[in-house]
């Protein structure tokens, strides 16, 4: 399946910042999974610095504000055909040790209730994979998708107390989890071409989990199923604050805004 996507941030200020740079990473790469056909990333009031290369992977545009600019806006855009491996991304890559994605970071770090869940996990039966699928089901279970429960620096924890969360709550908590039971994980950023509505206001976020007999591995907690031909893989990292869209700083300004506009189609 081959999707189109479209994607526009736009931020907006009442008085222009001093200064601010922004990470952008908004490049998806071909891969075992997806093969990107053309893509194309363009910025407004804001200039490139550099293209990069992170640890994970990720393809990184740096771009400052334009002295005086009272806004920003980031378009990417292009076609990215998707093979249907079942959520399965196939080997480990990168400078990146796999070890690394044991380590708990300040949203992932485990509590009473990821500890619960953890519990839960070791009574499972099955596979690696069946166990993990149990996992995915049970965070489901007790943490309902609702918008409005959480923000951006929610924890695993904070979602579970809440009993509510979003996709990237669902990731934090299904990553802390598998990390806890010995499996290395990890947290992708991308986009879902939705069934009902082509117009979304933001992107779509789930985990991977290596799997030794498969490789990582994708689980999508929110959706309770594995990427399949509607996902594109953009960024990964250990949590949200390594993978988000974009992340960066401000100095001065006054009033920000940001507005989100995606739309992903077939």
């Amino acid at each position: 399946m081959i999707l189109d996507i479209a994607h526009k941030t736009e931020y907006r200020f009442d008085e222009a910042p001093h200064y601010g740079l922004q990470q952008i990473r908004l490049t998806p790469l071909s891969g075992d999974s997806q093969r990107v056909k053309n893509w194309t990333l363009t910025f407004d009031g804001g200039q490139e610095e550099a293209v990069f290369t992170d640890h994970y992977q990720n393809t990184v545009t740096l771009i400052s504000l334009d002295r005086g600019a009272k806004h920003l806006t980031v378009t990417s855009r292009g076609q990215v055909e998707i093979l249907d491996n079942h959520g399965v991304v196939g080997a480990h890559m990168g400078y990146a040790p796999l070890w690394l994605y044991l380590r708990d970071t300040p949203l992932t770090t485990p509590g009473v209730g990821v500890e619960k869940l953890v519990k839960k996990f070791t009574a499972f039966e099955g596979t690696d994979l069946d166990k993990l699928h149990k996992l995915s089901k049970l965070i489901g279970k007790r943490v309902s998708y609702e918008t409005g429960q959480t923000d951006a620096m929610s924890t695993a924890e904070d979602a579970i107390k809440a009993g509510a969360g979003v996709c990237q709550d669902h990731s934090h908590i299904f990553i802390a989890a598998a990390r806890r039971a010995g499996f290395p994980a990890r947290y992708v950023s991308g986009y879902l071409m939705m069934n009902d509505t082509i117009a979304q206001d933001a992107t779509h976020a789930w985990a991977e989990v290596y799997v030794p007999t498969l490789g990582w591995t994708g689980f999508d907690v929110s959706n309770q199923i594995s990427p399949d031909s509607r996902y594109v893989r953009v960024a990964t990292g250990l949590d949200y604050s390594a993978a988000a869209p974009i992340s960066g700083l401000t100095f001065g300004g006054q009033n920000e805004s940001i507005s989100v506009d995606v739309q992903v189609q077939q």
